[in-house]
């Protein structure tokens, strides 16, 4: 062990007061911070925000939107793109309409269907926020005016075999697991929603934070729960 570890466990398991009391003074002195100095200090910080927000639209709007743009397959007017770029791995094509806003900290992945990409389709007017993981199998269709919360993920496909022997030996997951996710016009889906794969979710409907969509859902409807049920109509 190299002398500093030495030090460190002298001070976190030595019960001399020569430990105690470096032990003490080191806190301290990891815990100071300089007094604030009113205005000054305020100044300071509004000055910082202005420099990272101005630095954050430039990266946005000269490099991180146009390498976006160059990966899907259609025109997109009035993106948004914030806090970088969404990470795409695996087999996939990528379709988005007009007006969509897109968190950059997302996950976009495809499965290759029999040498073919996997297709992913956003429509008008989409939210598609911070944490996302849309994994596609066959494909996901997302129409216009929908709205994914935090940490949504759509599991089209689970990437892995059922069969433990399968999963050990690194084969990839079967077309039986596979399925499309269709979100209709209008359906917003809450924090932490995850839909799984063959799953239709009708117009205008609600997903409540946290629930597991395993089966179809109707139009106009609230639903939630583990897995997910229809709460009442809207």
């Amino acid at each position: 062990m190299d002398m500093l570890g030495s030090f460190k466990l002298w001070l976190k398991h030595d019960s001399s007061t020569l430990a105690k009391t470096c032990h003490n003074c080191i806190r301290k002195l990891m815990q100071f911070s300089f007094p604030v100095i009113p205005f000054v200090h305020a100044f300071m910080l509004k000055f910082h925000l202005f420099i990272t927000h101005l630095f954050a639209s430039f990266l946005r709007i000269v490099y991180w939107t146009p390498l976006f743009k160059s990966r899907l397959i259609t025109k997109t007017n009035n993106l948004y793109l914030y806090s970088g770029m969404p990470l795409v791995l695996g087999h996939l094509t990528i379709e988005m309409g007009d007006n969509c806003r897109v968190s950059g900290i997302s996950t976009l992945s495809g499965r290759s269907m029999n040498g073919q990409p996997s297709r992913l389709v956003i429509g008008n007017n989409v939210d598609i926020n911070w944490q996302n993981n849309i994994a596609v199998g066959g494909s996901v269709i997302i129409e216009d005016n929908v709205r994914l919360a935090g940490r949504v993920f759509l599991a089209g496909y689970p990437g892995h075999p059922i069969d433990a022997q399968e999963r050990a030996a690194g084969l990839p997951d079967h077309a039986s697991q596979v399925g499309d996710i269709i979100l209709k016009r209008d359906v917003w889906l809450a924090t932490g929603v995850s839909v799984m794969a063959g799953v239709t979710i009708g117009e205008g409907t609600i997903v409540a934070a946290g629930s597991i969509v395993t089966t179809d859902l109707p139009s106009g409807v609230l639903a939630g729960g583990t897995p997910a049920k229809v709460i009442k109509s809207l």
